[in-house]
Order: structure tokens, then sequence, then C-alpha cells
């Protein structure tokens, strides 16, 4: 199906991309599309409040979050259907990257409503294109799974990812995610990126055995991991005092040896079998 936003009579929501830091990079086009709407539907009524406030515009605020997006969808749909104009603004950045609308957007797809997008800033790209790794091809995963073992799981299912992969992480959370990427993924190369568009943003490049080492303490707002995908290479010839070093080194980490042994056949390539017999000769 085949329908022009702006050149038709169809109905049309508008999703309102905003600053993640930075208020100055609210976009006049998107500025404007706030101020014209009739209702401003919004992850949190109290962080869309304060940007208004600061641009002047004084619009009804709706929430519409993770837990009741469905039931406001369906309020919100009626009253574009009805001739209302709405927008969607989540609390930085862009809807449904990370962030709740994609149920909206696909409602209102369904009931014959147009959805155009108003352009702004994104935490992943403005991480990505600054770390200094590869940008030609790039995976977008997001957040991890809070629970650790399905955050593992994840992990195991893209370690054979060649793109640069981008995740997002909470502070409180940091270290956990960078101590499990690097013992599921190895020590790959790595740009943590914080604060971004703020006075005090921070990119850290390294390989993954030094921002183990970071302190946390000096780790605070939201971040980005931009993570080398994996490369193709020859694995180098390993002797059995090498291998057994390898395991030993996962045991040490807290990892069980079954675990260990796992782990090391992946990284080398050599049958778990063969690893175990290495390790307890």
């Amino acid at each position: 199906m085949r329908s022009q936003n702006f050149n038709s009579d169809k109905p049309l929501l508008y999703l309102v991309a905003t600053p993640i830091g930075n208020l100055s990079e609210m976009s006049p086009r998107a500025i404007e599309t706030l101020q014209n709407a009739d209702i401003i539907a919004c992850e949190d009524t109290r962080v869309t409040g304060k940007l208004l406030s600061f641009f002047n515009i004084k619009k009804p605020l709706v929430s519409l979050r993770e837990h009741n997006e469905v039931s406001e969808a369906g309020k919100l749909i009626t009253r574009i259907l009805a001739g209302e104009k709405v927008a969607y603004a989540s609390d930085a950045g862009y809807p449904c990257i990370s962030d709740p609308g994609a149920k909206l957007v696909q409602l209102a797809l369904q009931n014959g409503i147009n959805v155009s997008t108003i352009s702004g800033p994104n935490a992943g790209l403005n991480a990505l294109v600054a770390s200094g790794l590869d940008t030609s091809h790039f995976y977008f995963h997001g957040f991890l799974n809070a629970k650790e073992s399905v955050a593992r799981n994840e992990l195991q299912e893209i370690i054979k990812r060649k793109e640069t992969i981008i995740l997002y992480e909470a502070p409180h959370r940091i270290m956990k995610t960078l101590n499990m990427l690097f013992e599921i993924l190895g020590d790959r190369q790595v740009c943590l990126a914080r604060e971004l568009t703020k006075q005090h943003e921070e990119f850290i490049r390294g390989p993954l055995s030094e921002l183990v080492e970071l302190d946390p303490t000096t780790l605070k707002g939201e971040m980005v991991l931009i993570v080398e995908g994996r490369k193709d290479e020859v694995k180098p010839d390993l002797n059995n005092e090498e291998i057994y070093q390898m395991v030993k080194n996962f045991v040490g980490m807290g990892m069980s040896t079954k675990d260990a042994i796992k782990r090391v056949s992946e990284i080398t390539e050599i049958s778990k079998n063969q690893v175990y017999k290495i390790y307890h000769a």
C-alpha cells in the first residue's frame, strides 16, 4: 500500500524525536509540530512538560508508557480519527527506539492513519559515528535484559555477529555488563559513550580488558556501548599450557569449570573434549 503523508486527506500521527541532553538540538520543525498539535502524548509528562516550558509551548499532555501503551494508544487513535492533531514524543531521542511508541504506530496504521517522523538526535548513532569502530554495518540491540541469565543468552546469540554492536546501559548495571561482555565476547575493542551532548560528554575507548577495570563511581548518566563485531581471524596455534591458562582465567572470573571449558572451546575452536583433557591432565 502506498500513501503520501502530506498530499493526502488521511489523518496523521506525528512522532517527534527530542534532545538526548542538550535542548539546543531541538529542531525548528520539531518545535513547530508540537506548537501545532492539539494534544501531545509522551512517555513522562514531567519530562516533556519541562521541554515544552523551555520552548514556551502550552498543550495538553497525555502519558503513554510501557504499562499503559495499549489502552492509551486506542484512545489516541480515536482522537486522531475525530480530527485532532496528535504528536507523540519520548523522553529523549526517538519514540519506538528502546522506548514506547511501536504499538501506537501499529494501531495507527491498522486504522488508516499515516505516520510521520520529525527527525532529531539518537544516542546510538551519536556514539557509533564517534566511536572509531567500523560504521559500514552495525547491529542495534539496545538494552540487554535486566535478568542476568536472559542477558547472557542474548549475548550468546549475538557473539557471532560481524557487525559493530550497539548496546544501551544504565549506570548501576554498567560494570556487570562490561564483565559479561568480556567473559562471553572476549577481549574486543569497545567504546563507552556517556552524557552525550551534555557538558560532561565522555568517550572511553579501548579493549574490554581495560574497561572492566574502570572505577564505577566515575561512570554516571545513561550510556551507549559500541562493541567491535566478530572478526574472521585465523586462530593462532596454542600449546596445552596456554589452553590450560585460558580455562584457569575464566574459572578465576567466577565461571564453573564446565562453562570455562565450553567458552575456551568456542574461542579456540578446539573440541570441548580436547580442552577438558588438556585442563585436567
